[in-house]
């Protein structure tokens, strides 16, 4: 049983050797050796967006060909590089940004398109004290924009420079709705005349998209909603682990679908083309925005390369025909704010999936629920993980038991079996027959104590997943020196004691026959708690936590075994003069 064990944490240790190297690989500006498919690095350093950030970002995307559109209604994509020229005679409408203000957001938004270049959360801190988290931003740094406009023929779209309408900019005291508007000049024979409307508390915003015809023709136009962002990695990314940075789709076919940067600059973006329900957004960690439409309305998706480090992900909705004199509208909804579930499930069905949980998350919700639930009697996100923890480890109590009971059988024949290597060390057949008679003998199962060990892992794995990916770690304090859940320990405190506990438990485990597997089982530990260094706090928490709760288990069980625990310390053999 303890070759079996050892074969297994080797497979682990080996794999997780594997990941390190690749997520090293790529923070250093190089392709993953092992997993290609992982989040590769920029493709050009920050700086290389200025221009474009100065010039305007991004271009129209080419409308979606319908049956009976004339050629000269449906051209290719524009470039985009200039601003769209005034209806003729018009004097030029001078370009300016606005920032509107509510209880949770603060938006800047650029008359040019009247896109969304800005948003800041003046209740959640960003990299320094007492500055607000941005978002979506257009500078040097950083190119993250929402833009929409029309399509399919020579109509306002993000390059038309549009009038802000005058009228209020802040949320007011005891007001609950402000509304912003943006009209475009006419062109094309078109008017767009854009409204966006904040609710008190919202993260989400109202959008609405008004199609005047004044011209003397119907028109077919396309709405296109679109999130642009450059592939750089976030500030402050560690290379110890990864989280999700890009484009991502939901339909209710195909469910929640992300997509690399990598895989647009290749062409090879894989995701749902059509659907009548779902979003766009742009992830990334404890973040994410998105462009939302009514259910029931059709929309193309798409997702393209703008320029050098460049990238956009959308959607295309047609439009009613609009006849001369009259007007037809296009309701939506923005979103840009923190990953938070239960906020994310009352603004649409799905959005709650940006906040990635993997392959996991049929585990990881129901114990982010309980996590929540805990923390709402408790008050204190740190002492919720550890009753987590609890919970989880009184719930899997008689599993792991019947592992540590196989253990402490193992361990108390552990004598006999070492005599017996040494006695047949020349005949790996007959001991190996010896051995298996002893088990038989002793009832004692070699697999015991390693399935119910792997019967866990998924959960501990999801709840990892769940502490690593919940906003609401950022900047939660546990206590004394933890300030911040989501951050490593400036003292390294935590982590010291989780490798202390580690080397604890090793000590406690049967000592494997083998000298080269006894020395490895002592550095294992100790390679693998170097991660914990650079961990968020509340992740080497969690971790503290289980392994002293498996370490009081595995006394008790020892104890009432009659197998007396003792530490196991490695024997390192002198070397010889």
């Amino acid at each position: 049983m303890t070759d079996i064990r050892r074969t297994i944490l080797w497979v682990i240790f080996g794999f997780s050797l594997v990941m390190l190297w690749d997520q090293w690989q790529v923070y250093n500006g190089r392709p993953a050796t092992f997993f290609p498919s992982g989040k590769p690095a920029a493709t050009a350093p920050a700086a290389n967006n200025a221009a474009t950030a100065a010039s305007g970002v991004g271009s129209v995307p080419a409308p979606v060909t319908t049956p009976g559109a004339t050629p000269s209604a449906v051209p290719g994509a524009v470039p985009g590089t200039t601003a769209a020229a005034p209806a003729t005679g018009a004097p030029a409408t001078p370009r300016e940004r606005i920032t509107v203000s509510t209880d949770v957001l603060n938006v800047t938004f650029d008359t040019e398109g009247g896109t969304l270049v800005r948003t800041e959360f003046p209740k959640l801190a960003g990299e320094k004290p007492n500055v607000p988290y941005v978002l979506l931003q257009q500078s040097a740094d950083r190119v993250y924009v929402a833009q929409s406009g029309l399509i399919g023929g020579d109509f306002p779209n993000h390059k038309t420079v549009m009038t802000a309408v005058p009228g209020e900019r802040t949320l007011r005291d005891g007001v609950n709705e402000l509304a912003v508007r943006f009209e475009s000049p006419v062109q094309g024979g078109v008017k767009l005349v854009k409204t966006y409307t904040f609710k008190r508390g919202a993260y989400d915003v109202a959008v609405r998209h008004e199609v005047q015809n004044a011209g003397s023709a119907p028109v077919t136009p396309q709405l296109y909603l679109q999130l642009v962002r450059d592939g750089n990695p976030l500030p402050g990314e560690s290379s110890f682990y990864s989280t999700f940075t890009g484009p991502a789709v939901y339909t209710e076919q195909q469910k929640f679908q992300k997509v690399e940067f990598g895989d647009i600059e290749k062409n090879k973006a894989e995701f749902e083309k059509s659907a009548t329900t779902g979003y766009v957004a742009m992830v990334q960690h404890y973040f994410a925005s998105a462009w939302l439409l009514p259910e029931g309305v059709k929309r193309d998706l798409f997702m393209r390369k703008v320029d050098t480090n460049l990238y956009s992900a959308g959607m295309i909705a047609p439009i009613p025909a609009v006849a001369p004199g009259t007007t037809q509208a296009v309701d939506s909804r923005f979103f840009a704010g923190p990953q938070e579930e239960k906020m994310l499930e009352q603004i649409a069905p799905g959005l709650d999936l940006v906040k990635d949980y993997g392959w996991l998350t049929i585990l990881a919700k129901p114990l982010y629920w309980l996590l929540d639930k805990l923390h709402g009697f408790i008050g204190n996100w740190g002492w919720s993980i550890v009753a987590l923890v609890l919970i989880i480890k009184i719930a899997f109590y008689w599993l792991q038991a019947k592992g540590y009971e196989s253990m402490a059988r193992m361990k108390a024949i552990n004598p006999r079996v070492m005599q017996l290597r040494e006695r047949y060390k020349d005949n790996p057949q007959q001991m190996q027959q010896e051995m298996m008679r002893i088990y038989r003998e002793e009832k004692v199962n070699p697999l015991g104590g390693c399935l119910p060990i792997l019967v866990q892992i998924p959960v501990f794995i999801a709840l990892y997943w769940v502490l690593l990916s919940s906003v609401e770690m950022r900047n939660a304090p546990w206590i004394l020196w933890i300030r911040d859940l989501s951050t490593p320990d400036p003292y390294f405190i935590l982590p010291v004691i989780m490798t202390l506990t580690t080397l604890l438990q090793t000590a406690l485990n049967p000592v494997p026959p083998d000298p080269m597997q006894a020395k490895m089982m002592w550095f294992m530990p100790l390679i693998f708690s170097v991660m914990f260094f650079f961990f968020p706090a509340g992740l080497v928490l969690y971790w503290i936590t289980n392994n002293i709760l498996s370490i009081a288990q595995q006394w008790l069980i020892n104890t009432r075994m009659g197998v007396p625990p003792e530490f196991n310390l490695p024997k390192f053999n002198k070397p010889t003069a």
